[in-house]
């Protein structure tokens, strides 16, 4: 071959293999440090996060506002029962969370993982409406069953979240009041985990749509408030629930999904490249399902990404250089598009 275009040849192909490797996270800082803490979400103004975590003097999560350098760490639920998933409205003064603190206001016990690895789907957990101080403004749930994972649009205020009104764990939607409740999706299986892309026309999400022997393992384990994230897929549709397509088939579990913020991409953590372990690392997507990307490679434990809302910054939970078993820590780095 021609020496000249062999050495272009080598070249290209070194550009295009850095390319393919290019990183996507800068100037890496932890926020938190010891403890468990996760789901760190942005406020609007991109200056406070809010976030998940248990610390002294409490037993089991609760939610959390700080600044989004780590500091003014402070309390904004109860410090009773246990909560999960808060999110700012789009006034930045208010938030919503799911909470058990009606019900009890001890922790409730951990699910039994004899039988394999399972979530809780308590069904003492109903979704709230506080001031970003804390104050609760009132309950937005009140029926029978698990309600929570609640994210909100933006662009409208609408509140998606997950329930068991149906009898199945669905998506539904309802205005920041509670009212205008409406279930979006239908099909058996577990739904949840979702969020508006930025212009607020679209949702993406996590399911588990079993079938045969693994659908009826899927309803007892329902029957006894539990489900098993190990075998998730992920969803888009238009905001309103319609023309819902599946854009992963991994066989394994890919949760917490974000739109990048063009639109044109998800983020997620998966343990596709370990499936069946607790090893997760976040990948992007085209919303076809093709051009599959590794972001991180950790080789621990990333999840719960969230783009800041200027796009420069990603927010994530991972277990990177954690100290002890057990120990999560909320992250943030400059993205690199």
């Amino acid at each position: 071959m021609n020496r000249p275009i062999c050495c272009l040849l080598v070249f290209v192909f070194a550009a295009l293999a850095a390319a393919a490797q290019k990183p996507r996270l800068a100037n890496l800082r932890q926020l938190t440090h010891g403890g468990q803490n996760a789901e760190a979400y942005w406020s609007p103004d991109g200056k406070r996060l809010i976030f998940q975590s248990t610390r002294e003097p409490y037993r089991c999560d609760q939610i959390f506002i700080m600044d989004a350098d780590g500091s003014n760490v402070r309390l904004v639920s109860t410090g009773r029962g246990r909560t999960t998933c808060g999110y700012f409205l789009a006034d930045g003064k208010h938030i919503v969370y799911a909470s058990t603190h009606a019900a009890d206001a001890a922790c409730p016990p951990p699910p039994d993982r004899s039988h394999g690895y399972v979530w809780a789907v308590y069904p003492s957990y109903d979704i709230y409406l506080a001031t970003d101080e804390g104050k609760i403004v009132k309950a937005l749930t009140a029926e029978p069953g698990y309600d929570a994972e609640a994210t909100v649009n933006w662009r409208t205020d609408t509140i998606v979240y997950t329930s068991v009104a149906s009898g199945d764990l669905d998506l539904w939607t309802m205005k920041p009041d509670g009212s205008a409740k409406r279930r979006l999706t239908a099909a058996e299986g577990y739904d949840g985990g979702a969020f508006f892309s930025r212009d607020g026309s679209k949702l993406v999400w996590r399911a588990h749509r079993p079938s045969g022997d693994k659908l009826e393992r899927y309803r007892t384990l329902l029957a006894r408030h539990l489900t098993t994230p190990m075998e998730m897929e992920l969803f888009v549709s238009n905001a309103d629930g319609s023309a819902a397509r599946q854009i992963t088939d991994f066989g394994c579990a890919s949760f917490a999904p974000v739109f990048t913020p063009d639109g044109r991409r998800i983020l997620f953590a998966s343990n596709r490249h370990a499936c069946g372990s607790r090893n997760f690392e976040l990948y992007l997507i085209n919303l076809d399902g093709t051009g599959l990307e590794k972001v991180t490679d950790f080789g621990g434990f990333v999840s719960f990404p969230e783009f800041s809302p200027d796009g420069k910054k990603l927010v994530f939970t991972s277990d990177y250089q954690a100290t002890s078993r057990y120990e999560f820590n909320i992250f943030v780095a400059d993205w690199v598009e």
